[in-house]
């Protein structure tokens, strides 16, 4: 249960019920405070559909920081949305499982990397000097610095969702019946 109310369009004043043209429980709670919740979702917009990271790329990033950070909402979320628009497969879920917990999720070298990248923000709170040296080579310099923001901004989602106890709702709950996270 949220720690805060779920607020719905009609709780909202006219102007800020653009919020909610996607009414899922994380907007819905963030809406308590619209500027806020604005200024969130420019940042989650231009991640989405503006950035030159590759979408694939980007999904396989998120997911390794929901599965990390053990955050059932962003998890759960980025399988569906990887799996159903961007080109993620369920095998490339259990393989970030096998690349996180033993090393060898049998991804190309690109990937590994991006995986690696996201485990190294999250639990160092910076990419290593070999990290970027590989990612470097690969990516141009918007998508780099597209990748990290992503990554950085993704690994403050899971706070704010674990903080404001954000519930999952039942349409991503399957995935995460289907690939679960640690206890």
């Amino acid at each position: 249960m949220a720690r805060i109310p779920y607020l719905n369009v009609e709780d909202l004043a006219e102007a800020d019920r653009d919020l909610l043209k996607r009414p899922i429980t994380l907007h819905r709670a963030l809406v308590n405070s619209p500027g806020m919740a604005r200024a969130f979702g420019g940042l989650g917009q231009y991640i989405r559909y503006g950035s030159a990271l590759d979408p694939r790329l980007r999904e396989l990033a998120i997911i390794q920081v929901g599965y990390l950070t053990r955050s059932p909402y962003e998890y759960s979320h980025h399988a569906k949305l990887g799996i159903e628009q961007f080109g993620v497969t369920p095998e490339d879920i259990e393989a970030i499982t096998r690349e996180t917990d033993h090393g060898d999720g049998g991804f190309p070298e690109l990937e590994t990397a991006v995986l690696k990248a996201a485990r190294e923000m999250v639990t160092d709170l910076a990419v290593s000097d070999a990290t970027f040296a590989i990612l470097e080579r690969s990516l141009r310099r918007d998508a780099m610095v597209d990748l990290i923001v992503t990554i950085g901004f993704y690994c403050g989602v899971v706070r704010v969702l674990a903080s404001l106890q954000i519930d999952v709702e039942d349409d991503y709950a399957p995935y995460l019946e289907r690939f679960p996270l640690p206890a």
